[in-house]
Order: C-alpha cells, then structure tokens, then sequence
C-alpha cells in the first residue's frame, strides 16, 4: 500500500467524527492517525475502526506534539497500531527500528520523519544517510518567503534518486512549500481536514488544496500567486487556479503572506514567480522597488528570463464600473494603494471629487457643500469582522446628494455596504469589483509560458 499525495491528519473533536471524514475521502488521500491527538483511547481500535488504511502517529512533545508520557508507553501504543493491521507507521528519523516492527515489514511501511526547529536546514545532510524505511519527511520553518525554495533542490535529487520524501515548512510564510511539493519533485503533502482545525500552522484544508490543483501540477509549471499581508484568505486562488485548470494551463496561484517589499523582492527569483497580484501592503512599495510606477496590482512575465510587464487591474475595473454609474461629484475614502487608483482614474476622466482621509480631513459641512453624487470607498476597513463605518459623520452629511456607492473591500456586508444599502443607494459590491479585476489579471497570466 503506497501512499497517496494528500495525508490529512484527523483533528476532530471526537473519534466519531474522526471515522466519518476518514470513511469520506477520496483515493487521493490517506488519513493521518494521530494517537496523540486522541489519548486514552486503544489505539489497536482506533485503527481497525479505520480498516487499516491510515498512517499511525504519535508525537513527542519536542516534535510539535501532544503525546505526555514516556517513551516505553509511546512506543507500546505505536505496537499496539501497528499490530492491529496499520498500513503505515511514522517512526522518527533518528531511532532504531525495533524488532517488532521488522517482523510486521514489508507488510507494514515505515514513514521516517523528522521536524527541526526554527533556522534549521538540515536536509541535504540528512539525505546523504538515510535511516531504514520506505518514505521520508523533514519539517522545517519559513521565517521568510524565500526559505520556500531551499526545499527544491533536495526534493528533486529524491524524485530522481527515486526516493519518496515530502519536505516542506511550517507556519503561514510556507505554505508555498506545502503546495508545490509536487511541481519540486515531493511524494507526498499534508492537508487539514474540511470539518477539523489544522493540526500544524500553515496546513491547508484538503478540499483547498485540492480545487488549487496541487495534486495535478507538474514538474515544470509556473507559479503565480498574490502577494501580501492577510492573503491566506484571498479568492484569488479559486478564481485563478479554476480559470488555468480550464484552459489546460500549467500555472499554479498561491497566496504568498508577506508585508515587507525586500521580503517580497527576495523571493521572486528563487521562487520562480511568473505572475503576482499584489495587495496592501505592497501595492506601492512592492512596484517601486521593482522600478515601476505605482499604484500596480498586476506583475508578470513570460518566463523568468523576461521582462516584467505591468498593469492596474484595480483601474480597469473601478472604470467599468463607472462607465454604469452617473456622473458628478465623487467623495474618494482613504488614501492607500486603491484610493490612488481612485483618484487618477476619477482625474483621468475629468470627474470632480473630494479625497476625506485621516492626512485629509474635511468638516462635515464641507462634505455637504461639495454635494457628492458618488462615494467611493477605498480604506481597508470592513477587512475584519466588527471593522466600523469610515467617517460616518462625514457620510451621514454627503447622503442627500448622494445617489451611488462603490465599496472596494470585497468582504460580505461591510459596515459600509449596509449603510449605502440602508439609504437606498446604487451600491457596486466589492466582489464585483474584485471579480473584474481579477479576470483581467487572469488575462495577463494567460500569456505566460512556464
């Protein structure tokens, strides 16, 4: 029984639940039976519930785990699994195997494993001397994007040595590594399950991982992915991922987390980033520092040995959104990455508007006095649940002329969405927006050639 791409480790309340998801997944997975995850529980049981299609586990507390008693009794419940017909055992890179489990081969697999604390890049060492068994993973830690790319050259020495070996880092900063195992050369990943918590920061659900296409990419496709900080949350991996599936292209995204420009530029090339959407808080800074222009949202390249081209997809959508909306005054909220679009657009087509920002301030009366038709809003507030209204006293004087609202953040009823809703305004949704501009980012990437 080899293993198949996704492990997804069971992290469910109660092992009735546990059972039911285990039963569900589809052959592209394997459940991971964390003994220590569930305690007291027989864990010969545990796995006949399971029909002994799993990979067993037990985790020492000084590998991440919760397992809190000594080593003896570790090792007995890690027998008892394997004894009860478990398919895979996952036995820790350093120990010897024990002469139990020697009599269980070749009909039980022995997963070696090792997780390393955080700036240790053992790998290539440790793949110079392998311990007995028939599928390896090492575990590191991304303190920076870049640290991503140290896995590839290693998986891909495995992948041609013939040895099925997953390598990858934890924390939000890698979930690159844990989702282009297969286009570096990886055997296997791991994935949280749907209706569990992740068992380790940066998992990512299966059916995520799955609708990105990481079990489908291959050696050579190319990378594109936004790039910012929250990004873990992003659509821009559906919508993207969807659209490359559907035109047969050999492109990847991936939400990249990063808010600091030499970060961000450090990790382009050894990445190999064909593509990138970029949000706050790059969407200036990242541009400049790659010699552009800004405000940009939208980098790509042919190749990596091409040219970077650019393009504000923000604009282009925020202009085929005016183009339905009528003409007049325009109050323009903020003054970020979004609200500069904003505002060269609205100077492009001649529209008069008012900027209100926390640098730009304006009594209420002036907002009345200006008798907007339009309010844009373009801060980054609705980004989070219980975010509040932006300058509701400004709003509050503007709503007599007001006849139409745009909201930039693409979040589900906004403070700022129900209170344009609420005073019968014409309101343009953030996920409209989001969507426009997106399919016309998916555009741009669509002449890439990995």
């Amino acid at each position: 029984m080899g293993l198949p791409f996704f492990i997804v480790t069971l992290t469910h309340p109660t092992w009735e639940a546990a059972v039911a998801y285990a039963r569900s997944l589809p052959d592209v997975a394997m459940p991971e039976l964390r003994l220590d995850l569930f305690p007291g529980q027989d864990a010969g049981q545990l796995v006949r519930d399971l029909g002994g299609h799993c990979l067993v586990s037990c985790r020492r507390a000084s590998e991440f785990g919760r397992f809190a008693g000594d080593e003896d009794s570790r090792m007995a419940q890690l027998r008892d699994a394997a004894e009860a017909g478990a398919g895979w055992l996952d036995l820790e890179w350093e120990l010897e195997l024990p002469p139990w489990l020697i009599s269980l081969r070749p009909d039980l697999k022995v997963l070696r494993s090792v997780h390393v604390g955080p700036g240790v890049f053992d790998l290539g060492e440790r793949m110079e001397s392998l311990p007995d068994g028939d599928a390896f993973k090492w575990v590191g830690h991304a303190d920076r994007l870049a640290d991503n790319a140290r896995m590839k050259a290693p998986l891909r020495a495995a992948k041609k040595a013939g040895l099925p070996l997953s390598a990858f880092l934890m924390g939000p900063k890698g979930v690159a590594s844990r989702c282009l195992q297969r286009a570096w050369g990886g055997a296997f990943t791991y994935a949280a399950p749907d209706d569990g918590v992740a068992a380790a920061l940066g998992q990512v659900r299966l059916s995520t991982m799955e609708k990105w296409g990481c079990h489908l990419v291959v050696e050579h496709s190319g990378l594109c992915a936004v790039m910012g900080e929250p990004v873990l949350h992003s659509r821009g991996p559906a919508l993207h991922n969807l659209r490359f599936q559907h035109e047969n292209k050999e492109l990847i995204y991936l939400p990249l987390e990063c808010g600091e420009v030499e970060e961000a530029v450090e990790a382009l090339d050894p990445l190999a980033v064909l593509g990138l959407s970029i949000t706050a808080p790059l969407k200036e800074s990242l541009p400049a520092r790659l010699g552009f222009k800004g405000p940009l949202n939208t980098v790509w390249r042919r190749n990596v040995n091409a040219p970077w081209q650019t393009a504000n997809t923000d604009a282009e959508a925020l202009w085929v959104a005016l183009e339905q909306l009528p003409p007049g005054p325009v109050l323009v909220l903020g003054d970020g990455g979004v609200a500069e679009s904003t505002r060269l657009l609205l100077e492009q087509e001649s529209r008069p508007f008012m900027q209100l920002s926390r640098n730009t301030p304006a009594q209420p009366m002036a907002v009345r006095a200006f008798a907007p038709i339009g309010v844009i809003q373009a801060t980054s507030l609705g980004m989070k649940a219980g975010d509040p209204m932006p300058f509701p006293e400004q709003l509050e004087a503007a709503k007599p002329t007001l006849r139409w609202a745009v909201e930039w953040v693409y979040k589900e009823h906004t403070a700022f969405s129900k209170w344009a809703l609420e005073s019968g305004l014409d309101l343009v949704e953030g996920e409209v927006l989001f969507k426009s501009q997106a399919m016309a980012q998916s555009e741009k990437f669509m002449e890439i050639e990995p």
